[in-house]
């Protein structure tokens, strides 16, 4: 398979799951509601995120690298308001 489509798809994915996290994000940040997101699924989250992106830039994947940072800002984001608003 062609390499360049390979990254294209990794990026499609990659924008796919990140872009999943906005509407919540969004939510919490207008309403500082937090009461039925899980304080413990967002702390595994963001962990496995920040390894993915550890992982991303030591085998210099763009797709890994550029879905997990932003990932990581928006679901640390909500940890961080979950931590804050309760």
């Amino acid at each position: 398979m062609d390499p360049l489509l390979i990254k294209l798809i990794g990026f499609a994915a990659a924008t796919c799951t990140t872009v999943a996290y906005a509407p919540q994000a969004i939510k919490v940040w207008k309403t500082r509601s937090t009461g039925d997101i899980s304080l413990g699924m967002f702390l595994v989250m963001v962990l496995g995120l920040a390894l993915w992106l550890i992982y991303g830039l030591l085998s210099g994947d763009a797709p890994l690298i550029a879905s997990n940072a932003v990932t990581m800002l928006l679901a640390g984001g909500i940890l961080v308001m979950k931590l804050r608003y309760g």
